[in-house]
């Protein structure tokens, strides 16, 4: 346990930092034009971050809530210092790969933090409690645990938005298939019996395709405005916390 903690505490030490002087500067958010957003790389190297971002999110979690606990059980004891403090240095580990993403996929640029500061003392147990003291790794380690209900919820509404546009804006391409292999005359919006009445509703007319195609563009076009609103929470979210 103590030669693993001490790595961990090595390696998130020796994180390069920018200072202010030398960050590097944050590129803005590339701004899409209205009708060619549905249909731009940006638009889904955003959606792929947010998808790639769920199980991410998982491991960090469980990763911090893991370590947390385990520390907080064996904080009555000496133990529990190594514990908490391999959570910290793991924390900005993972840290340090969300801002990689982000800067690959988000194009935001966010500088390492400080290093942990040097130990007042020598030996293993002033080194423990100097990473108990960092204040970047205790951000780190709240991102993990803060960011997996959000990139939860932005899974499920980002991935069922984009799907459920694209499949009713191109309806009238594949609505043949119901009659020809389901059976129906059309799409069933509706079939339910209610007092003893029959209640179905399906669209066969070109009318009714052409309406309902138009709803599901309107979605399409809309998609890459709650795409970018999404990200940019996670871009908030690694410039405040992870910076």
């Amino acid at each position: 346990m103590s030669l693993s903690t001490s790595a961990l505490s090595y390696a998130a030490a020796s994180e390069p930092h920018a200072g202010p002087a030398d960050a590097p500067a944050e590129a803005p958010a590339k701004r899409l034009g209205f009708w060619r957003a549905p249909f731009s790389a940006v638009t889904y190297r955003e959606f792929g971050h947010i998808l790639a971002s769920l199980p991410i999110a998982v491991v960090g979690f469980a990763f911090a809530l893991t370590m947390f606990s385990v520390g907080a059980v064996l904080a009555v004891t000496v133990l529990g210092l190594p514990v908490l403090a391999g959570m910290l240095a793991g924390a900005r580990g993972l840290g340090a790969a969300e801002r990689r993403r982000a800067a690959d996929k988000l194009g935001l640029q966010v500088a390492a933090p400080a290093p942990v500061s040097a130990p007042r003392a020598p030996g293993f147990w002033s080194g423990q409690r100097a990473r108990l003291g960092d204040a970047a790794g205790w951000r780190a380690f709240l991102f993990q645990l803060v960011m997996f209900p959000w990139r939860m919820v932005s899974f499920v509404l980002s991935t069922t938005v984009l799907l459920v546009g694209w499949a009713v804006a191109l309806l009238p391409a594949y609505n043949w298939v119901f009659p020809h292999y389901v059976g129906w005359p059309g799409y069933r919006l509706f079939d339910f019996t209610s007092n003893g009445v029959h209640h179905q509703y399906y669209l066969t007319s070109p009318f009714q395709l052409a309406g309902v195609s138009l709803v599901g563009l309107v979605i399409v076009f809309l998609t890459p405005k709650l795409i970018r609103a999404l990200t940019n929470v996670d871009r908030a979210a690694v410039r405040g916390m992870l910076g």
